[in-house]
Protein backbone atom coordinates (compact mmCIF):
# COMPACT_ATOMS: atom_id res chain seq x y z
CA UNK A 1 0.00 0.00 0.00
CA UNK A 2 1.44 4.02 0.04
CA UNK A 3 1.50 5.02 3.32
CA UNK A 4 3.22 8.36 4.42
CA UNK A 5 6.63 7.18 5.67
CA UNK A 6 8.35 8.80 8.49
CA UNK A 7 11.47 10.16 6.08
CA UNK A 8 8.62 12.10 4.51
CA UNK A 9 7.45 10.08 1.25
CA UNK A 10 5.22 7.91 0.45
CA UNK A 11 6.97 4.62 0.44
CA UNK A 12 5.51 1.15 -1.24
CA UNK A 13 4.69 -1.72 1.51
CA UNK A 14 2.91 -4.83 1.17
CA UNK A 15 1.53 -6.20 4.71
CA UNK A 16 1.56 -9.93 3.90
CA UNK A 17 -1.16 -12.08 4.69
CA UNK A 18 -2.03 -12.83 1.08
CA UNK A 19 -1.77 -16.25 0.45
CA UNK A 20 -2.71 -18.50 -3.57
CA UNK A 21 -4.83 -21.86 -3.74
CA UNK A 22 -5.77 -23.05 -7.06
CA UNK A 23 -9.43 -24.53 -7.20
CA UNK A 24 -11.15 -26.76 -9.82
CA UNK A 25 -15.12 -27.42 -10.29
CA UNK A 26 -16.44 -23.98 -9.94
CA UNK A 27 -19.72 -23.02 -11.93
CA UNK A 28 -18.88 -22.97 -15.43
CA UNK A 29 -18.99 -19.09 -17.68
CA UNK A 30 -22.13 -17.05 -17.44
CA UNK A 31 -23.06 -15.97 -21.10
CA UNK A 32 -24.12 -12.80 -19.86
CA UNK A 33 -20.97 -11.57 -18.94
CA UNK A 34 -19.41 -10.67 -21.64
CA UNK A 35 -23.04 -8.93 -23.18
CA UNK A 36 -23.59 -6.94 -19.60
CA UNK A 37 -20.24 -5.50 -19.16
CA UNK A 38 -20.38 -3.58 -22.49
CA UNK A 39 -23.51 -2.12 -21.12
CA UNK A 40 -23.70 1.70 -20.42
CA UNK A 41 -23.08 3.36 -17.27
CA UNK A 42 -20.04 1.65 -16.49
CA UNK A 43 -17.81 3.83 -13.98
CA UNK A 44 -14.12 3.44 -15.45
CA UNK A 45 -11.10 4.92 -13.90
CA UNK A 46 -8.14 4.79 -16.93
CA UNK A 47 -4.24 4.95 -16.23
CA UNK A 48 -2.11 6.37 -18.56
CA UNK A 49 -2.11 3.93 -21.82
CA UNK A 50 0.19 5.57 -23.79
CA UNK A 51 3.41 3.42 -23.48
CA UNK A 52 4.87 6.88 -21.76
CA UNK A 53 2.56 6.56 -19.27
CA UNK A 54 3.82 3.82 -17.66
CA UNK A 55 7.38 5.21 -17.36
CA UNK A 56 6.49 7.83 -14.89
CA UNK A 57 5.12 7.75 -11.30
CA UNK A 58 4.26 10.28 -8.25
CA UNK A 59 5.58 10.51 -4.99
CA UNK A 60 4.65 12.42 -1.96
CA UNK A 61 7.49 14.12 -0.29
CA UNK A 62 7.84 16.80 2.19
CA UNK A 63 8.83 20.16 0.72
CA UNK A 64 10.67 20.52 -3.25
CA UNK A 65 14.17 20.85 -2.18
CA UNK A 66 16.88 17.94 -2.24
CA UNK A 67 16.33 16.68 1.56
CA UNK A 68 13.64 14.05 0.42
CA UNK A 69 14.29 14.21 -3.12
CA UNK A 70 16.58 10.29 -3.29
CA UNK A 71 13.76 8.80 -1.42
CA UNK A 72 11.31 10.14 -3.91
CA UNK A 73 12.85 8.99 -6.84
CA UNK A 74 13.59 5.62 -5.14
CA UNK A 75 10.19 5.24 -4.29
CA UNK A 76 8.83 6.53 -8.08
CA UNK A 77 11.57 3.95 -9.50
CA UNK A 78 10.14 0.68 -7.76
CA UNK A 79 6.56 2.17 -8.70
CA UNK A 80 7.72 2.11 -12.30
CA UNK A 81 9.88 -1.22 -11.94
CA UNK A 82 6.60 -2.89 -11.28
CA UNK A 83 4.27 -1.18 -13.32
CA UNK A 84 6.42 -1.82 -16.39
CA UNK A 85 6.67 -5.36 -15.87
CA UNK A 86 3.57 -6.57 -14.35
CA UNK A 87 5.58 -8.23 -11.47
CA UNK A 88 4.88 -6.96 -8.06
CA UNK A 89 7.49 -8.42 -6.48
CA UNK A 90 9.85 -5.98 -7.66
CA UNK A 91 9.16 -3.50 -4.98
CA UNK A 92 10.53 -5.56 -2.21
CA UNK A 93 13.32 -7.42 -4.45
CA UNK A 94 16.73 -6.80 -2.57
CA UNK A 95 18.17 -5.84 -6.00
CA UNK A 96 16.62 -2.95 -6.49
CA UNK A 97 18.17 -1.64 -3.79
CA UNK A 98 21.28 -0.68 -6.12
CA UNK A 99 19.66 0.23 -8.49
CA UNK A 100 17.01 2.63 -6.43
CA UNK A 101 20.21 4.27 -4.86
CA UNK A 102 21.16 5.40 -8.00
CA UNK A 103 17.63 6.21 -9.45
CA UNK A 104 18.86 10.10 -10.56
CA UNK A 105 20.92 7.93 -13.31
CA UNK A 106 17.62 6.78 -15.14
CA UNK A 107 15.48 9.66 -15.03
CA UNK A 108 14.62 12.10 -17.68
CA UNK A 109 12.62 14.82 -16.03
CA UNK A 110 11.04 14.95 -12.80
CA UNK A 111 8.47 18.46 -11.43
CA UNK A 112 6.67 19.20 -8.33
CA UNK A 113 3.29 20.37 -7.23
CA UNK A 114 2.41 21.93 -4.27
CA UNK A 115 -0.44 19.64 -2.37
CA UNK A 116 -1.35 22.98 -0.44
CA UNK A 117 -1.15 25.45 -3.36
CA UNK A 118 -3.42 28.57 -2.68
CA UNK A 119 -3.34 27.67 1.40
CA UNK A 120 -0.83 30.43 3.18
CA UNK A 121 1.80 29.55 4.99
CA UNK A 122 1.14 29.19 8.91
CA UNK A 123 3.42 30.95 11.38
CA UNK A 124 6.94 30.21 11.00
CA UNK A 125 6.09 27.48 8.27
CA UNK A 126 8.05 27.34 4.58
CA UNK A 127 7.33 25.87 1.85
CA UNK A 128 10.14 22.72 3.16
CA UNK A 129 7.23 21.69 5.42
CA UNK A 130 4.36 21.55 3.09
CA UNK A 131 3.62 17.94 1.02
CA UNK A 132 4.22 18.08 -2.75
CA UNK A 133 4.09 15.55 -5.05
CA UNK A 134 7.10 14.50 -6.82
CA UNK A 135 6.42 13.51 -10.84
CA UNK A 136 9.21 11.46 -11.94
CA UNK A 137 9.64 10.61 -15.86
CA UNK A 138 12.17 8.01 -16.36
CA UNK A 139 13.87 7.27 -20.12
CA UNK A 140 11.82 4.03 -21.06
CA UNK A 141 15.35 2.49 -22.76
CA UNK A 142 17.02 2.80 -19.27
CA UNK A 143 14.02 0.85 -17.19
CA UNK A 144 13.94 -2.00 -20.07
CA UNK A 145 17.46 -2.16 -19.57
CA UNK A 146 17.57 -2.36 -15.89
CA UNK A 147 14.64 -5.40 -16.24
CA UNK A 148 16.73 -6.95 -18.57
CA UNK A 149 19.32 -7.01 -15.81
CA UNK A 150 16.83 -8.10 -13.43
CA UNK A 151 15.80 -10.71 -15.45
CA UNK A 152 12.19 -9.52 -16.52
CA UNK A 153 11.33 -7.35 -19.78
CA UNK A 154 8.29 -5.00 -20.36
CA UNK A 155 4.92 -6.10 -20.33
CA UNK A 156 3.68 -5.21 -23.42
CA UNK A 157 0.24 -5.39 -25.19
CA UNK A 158 -2.81 -4.47 -23.86
CA UNK A 159 -3.69 -4.98 -20.11
CA UNK A 160 -7.23 -6.04 -18.94
CA UNK A 161 -9.25 -3.77 -17.24
CA UNK A 162 -9.97 -5.02 -13.55
CA UNK A 163 -14.12 -5.86 -12.82
CA UNK A 164 -14.02 -5.90 -9.07
CA UNK A 165 -17.37 -7.74 -7.77
CA UNK A 166 -17.39 -7.29 -4.04
CA UNK A 167 -19.59 -7.81 -1.50
CA UNK A 168 -18.78 -5.04 1.13
CA UNK A 169 -19.55 -5.74 4.90
CA UNK A 170 -18.28 -2.63 7.33
CA UNK A 171 -19.15 0.14 9.53
CA UNK A 172 -21.01 1.72 6.82
CA UNK A 173 -23.48 -1.36 6.52
CA UNK A 174 -23.70 -4.08 3.83
CA UNK A 175 -23.47 -3.76 0.38
CA UNK A 176 -21.97 -4.32 -3.50
CA UNK A 177 -19.37 -2.30 -4.83
CA UNK A 178 -21.39 -1.17 -7.50
CA UNK A 179 -20.53 2.17 -9.97
CA UNK A 180 -23.91 3.52 -7.81
CA UNK A 181 -23.47 2.79 -3.94
CA UNK A 182 -23.03 5.65 -2.08
CA UNK A 183 -21.30 3.91 0.44
CA UNK A 184 -18.76 3.29 -1.26
CA UNK A 185 -17.89 6.03 -3.02
CA UNK A 186 -14.39 6.59 -1.41
CA UNK A 187 -13.56 2.98 -1.87
CA UNK A 188 -13.96 3.03 -5.47
CA UNK A 189 -12.05 6.23 -5.64
CA UNK A 190 -8.93 4.18 -3.65
CA UNK A 191 -9.87 1.40 -5.95
CA UNK A 192 -9.21 3.54 -8.88
CA UNK A 193 -6.23 5.18 -7.58
CA UNK A 194 -4.49 1.87 -6.63
CA UNK A 195 -4.89 0.43 -10.23
CA UNK A 196 -3.71 3.26 -11.92
CA UNK A 197 -0.64 3.14 -9.78
CA UNK A 198 0.21 -0.63 -11.08
CA UNK A 199 -1.22 0.96 -14.94
CA UNK A 200 -4.25 -1.20 -15.22
CA UNK A 201 -7.73 0.26 -15.26
CA UNK A 202 -10.95 -0.55 -13.17
CA UNK A 203 -14.33 -0.81 -14.06
CA UNK A 204 -17.19 -1.37 -11.73
CA UNK A 205 -20.48 -2.92 -12.65
CA UNK A 206 -23.59 -1.16 -12.42
CA UNK A 207 -26.34 -2.03 -9.84
CA UNK A 208 -28.30 -3.43 -12.68
CA UNK A 209 -25.44 -5.21 -14.01
CA UNK A 210 -24.70 -7.04 -10.67
CA UNK A 211 -28.48 -7.94 -10.48
CA UNK A 212 -28.04 -9.42 -14.08
CA UNK A 213 -25.63 -11.84 -12.58
CA UNK A 214 -27.31 -12.98 -10.10
CA UNK A 215 -24.35 -11.58 -7.60
CA UNK A 216 -25.76 -10.44 -3.53
CA UNK A 217 -24.57 -9.24 -0.52
CA UNK A 218 -24.05 -12.73 0.43
CA UNK A 219 -22.49 -14.57 -2.56
CA UNK A 220 -21.33 -11.97 -4.76
CA UNK A 221 -20.85 -14.02 -7.61
CA UNK A 222 -19.02 -17.57 -8.65
CA UNK A 223 -15.89 -17.20 -11.02
CA UNK A 224 -16.48 -17.08 -14.44
CA UNK A 225 -14.41 -16.70 -17.28
CA UNK A 226 -13.67 -13.08 -17.89
CA UNK A 227 -14.38 -11.88 -21.51
CA UNK A 228 -11.56 -10.66 -23.78
CA UNK A 229 -10.14 -7.51 -22.20
CA UNK A 230 -11.49 -7.49 -18.58
CA UNK A 231 -10.36 -9.47 -15.49
CA UNK A 232 -13.19 -10.10 -13.29
CA UNK A 233 -12.50 -10.41 -9.46
CA UNK A 234 -15.15 -11.85 -7.65
CA UNK A 235 -14.65 -11.80 -3.51
CA UNK A 236 -16.30 -10.36 -0.59
CA UNK A 237 -14.28 -7.44 2.15
CA UNK A 238 -15.57 -7.33 5.86
CA UNK A 239 -14.06 -5.60 8.94
CA UNK A 240 -13.39 -7.01 11.88
CA UNK A 241 -12.85 -5.13 14.78
CA UNK A 242 -10.97 -7.66 16.46
CA UNK A 243 -7.90 -7.45 14.23
CA UNK A 244 -8.53 -4.59 13.55
CA UNK A 245 -8.92 -4.12 10.09
CA UNK A 246 -10.49 -5.50 6.76
CA UNK A 247 -10.47 -9.20 5.53
CA UNK A 248 -10.70 -9.92 2.21
CA UNK A 249 -10.80 -12.98 0.19
CA UNK A 250 -10.50 -12.65 -3.75
CA UNK A 251 -11.84 -15.53 -7.24
CA UNK A 252 -10.78 -15.22 -10.57
CA UNK A 253 -11.21 -17.44 -13.21
CA UNK A 254 -8.32 -16.21 -16.02
CA UNK A 255 -7.74 -18.48 -19.41
CA UNK A 256 -9.17 -21.56 -17.83
CA UNK A 257 -7.53 -21.55 -14.56
CA UNK A 258 -8.81 -20.59 -11.12
CA UNK A 259 -7.12 -18.82 -9.03
CA UNK A 260 -7.80 -17.95 -5.10
CA UNK A 261 -5.91 -15.40 -2.36
CA UNK A 262 -6.76 -13.58 0.19
CA UNK A 263 -5.56 -10.57 2.80
CA UNK A 264 -6.28 -9.57 6.57
CA UNK A 265 -5.80 -7.33 8.79
CA UNK A 266 -4.99 -4.18 6.45
CA UNK A 267 -6.79 -0.98 5.66
CA UNK A 268 -9.13 -0.75 2.20
CA UNK A 269 -6.38 1.28 0.02
CA UNK A 270 -4.07 -2.50 0.96
CA UNK A 271 -7.11 -4.61 0.05
CA UNK A 272 -7.29 -3.04 -3.32
CA UNK A 273 -3.90 -3.12 -3.89
CA UNK A 274 -3.93 -7.08 -3.23
CA UNK A 275 -6.66 -7.31 -5.85
CA UNK A 276 -4.83 -5.55 -8.52
CA UNK A 277 -1.51 -7.42 -7.72
CA UNK A 278 -3.01 -10.15 -7.91
CA UNK A 279 -4.39 -9.60 -11.32
CA UNK A 280 -1.48 -8.00 -12.82
CA UNK A 281 0.74 -11.14 -11.67
CA UNK A 282 -1.48 -13.55 -13.67
CA UNK A 283 -2.44 -11.64 -16.78
CA UNK A 284 1.40 -10.64 -17.24
CA UNK A 285 2.58 -14.19 -17.47
CA UNK A 286 4.46 -14.04 -13.90
CA UNK A 287 2.50 -16.74 -12.21
CA UNK A 288 0.06 -17.27 -9.37
CA UNK A 289 -0.93 -13.81 -6.72
CA UNK A 290 1.29 -14.00 -3.31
Amino acid sequence: MIRRAPSGIASIHRVPGGRFRARAGWLPALALIAAALSAPGVLAATPAAAPGGLYQATAIVTGSDTRYRASGFAASLREVLVKVSGEPRLAHDPRVEALAAHADRLIASFSYVDELAGIPLHDDQGTYDRPFDLTVRFMPEAIDEALARLGEHPWRGSRPVVVPVLAVRGPAGSYLLSAEAPAGATQRDAFASVASDLGIAVRFPTERQLAAWGATEGAPLAPVASPPGEAIVAGTLAFDEALPGWVGAWRMRWHGADYAWAIRGVNYDSAFRDIVQGVVRVASGHGAPD
